[in-house]
């Protein structure tokens, strides 16, 4: 069962990466915050402490022009806290692969959640 303060830290943490509200997601940090991003089982990002965070987030947030992460369900297994997400979002950018600014972009994944101190000190995300 999640605690309703790590419920609120984390509701708090996608709130303000919805709002593209980098300064608020980063008050929820720990320092030493782990950020990994998985794509297709295998790692395409990490970042290590809050100054590389900063730098991802303010560089992926010119990439959409809007973005929503929607919580379906929360899991625990021992500390991990695992949310299931729809994610939906408009690119204001073309990219690499094809993709073009305004394409929008749906798909459902999952974030894992650590939470140190009161703060985020894991974030893992799976599409």
């Amino acid at each position: 069962m999640i605690s309703e303060k790590s419920k609120e830290i984390i509701e708090n943490y996608i709130k303000a990466y919805n709002a593209f509200d980098i300064n608020t997601m980063v008050s929820l940090l720990h320092k030493e915050i782990l950020f990994r991003n998985f794509s297709n089982g295998e790692i395409n990002t990490e970042t290590k402490g809050i100054q590389e965070f900063r730098e991802l987030a303010e560089k992926s947030s010119k990439v959409f022009s809007s973005r929503c992460q929607t919580v379906m369900d929360y899991s625990v297994v021992d500390k991990k806290i695992t949310v299931q997400i729809d994610y939906a979002a408009i690119l204001a950018v073309d990219l690499p692969t094809g993709l073009k600014s305004g394409d929008k972009i749906q798909l459902k994944g999952k974030s894992v959640f650590v939470i140190s101190e009161g703060k985020i000190s894991l974030i893992e995300d799976y599409s």
